[in-house]
């Protein structure tokens, strides 16, 4: 009989919710899809050379003038709308993965430091926490590109600046708690650099509740983007992504052209839920106490 790890434990207790496993299973789909796009898709939709403004807003299931079939239609620029949403998946989770990333790593750190140091500097840093979520994420990230401007790079600042109050607040809760443990005592008294405390010793055990927010902040990343890009002030026409590709079929809508809008909302709404059943089984599995 093979020993139980704490690996396999996790994911014995991972699996013990099938909801959250179709929504892993999702998840490494569309990861699989976004990175394979330049292979996979029938069509670059953002190459002029490969477009035919006579196949804008064709049905779905119909075929161009080459007999390459649209099985999800094209959008009012004769782009495959299938090939649109598996590029538009690399821009939303890239997006998504990337800001959620920095952002965790800014937030933990102010976070970590506050908890660690407390006194003025954890006086000033949870105040500009406050102020920070003291107002709405979406006012918030219109204003910053609203002065920057469209771009991937520009939407990634904005939501790091815009979401890293989070993490800091959640980094702070879990270090009071371990500050005063044993083991952190121990470190001190062998004059460890505080640096090497904070990142080997106090972080590693404040990173179940990271790595939950984490990826829910994933899912909230890919929704605010696709709103700024729907409102015009995300993503370029260049770089589509898949609130871009709702915005574009969005005046067709009550013409019948129900598909240019339509399946991007479908693949972004699918994204953004199996993301969450992830992120709520991991917080069940690496926080028992809020099991349901």
């Amino acid at each position: 009989m093979k020993e139980e790890t704490p690996f396999r434990r996790f994911v014995a207790e991972f699996a013990e919710s099938p909801l959250a496993v179709l929504g892993l299973v999702i998840v490494v789909i569309v990861a699989v899809l976004a990175l394979s796009a330049p292979f996979i898709t029938p069509q670059n939709p953002y190459d002029l050379a490969q477009l035919d403004i006579m196949d804008g807003r064709l049905a779905p299931g119909s075929k161009s003038m080459d007999g390459l079939v649209f099985w999800l239609g094209t959008d009012d620029q004769g782009r495959d709308m299938l090939s649109g949403i598996i590029y538009g998946l690399r821009i939303s989770l890239g997006v998504g993965v990337g800001s959620a990333i920095v952002a965790g790593v800014i937030g933990s750190v102010l976070g970590l430091a506050a908890a660690y140091f407390g006194g003025k500097v954890e006086t000033a840093i949870m105040r500009l926490v406050d102020l920070q979520l003291s107002f709405p994420a979406i006012l918030m990230a219109l204003m910053i590109l609203a002065v920057l401007g469209k771009g991937v790079l520009n939407v990634m600042l904005a939501i790091v600046l815009v979401e890293w109050a989070r993490y800091a607040r959640t980094a702070r809760g879990a270090a009071l708690v371990e500050r005063r443990r044993e083991y952190i005592e121990a470190a001190e008294c062998l004059a460890l650099p505080r640096w090497r405390l904070l990142a080997f010793h106090l972080l590693p055990n404040c990173m179940p509740p990271l790595i939950v927010i984490g990826t829910i902040q994933i899912a909230r990343a890919i929704t605010l983007e696709a709103t700024l890009s729907f409102l015009g002030l995300g993503v370029p026409i260049t770089e589509p992504s898949l609130g871009l590709l709702i915005a574009n079929g969005y005046q067709y809508m009550l013409s019948g052209k129900y598909w240019i809008s339509f399946y991007p909302g479908i693949a972004l709404l699918v994204t953004i839920i199996a993301i969450n059943l992830v992120g709520d089984q991991l917080r069940d599995v690496l926080n028992p106490r809020l099991k349901r």
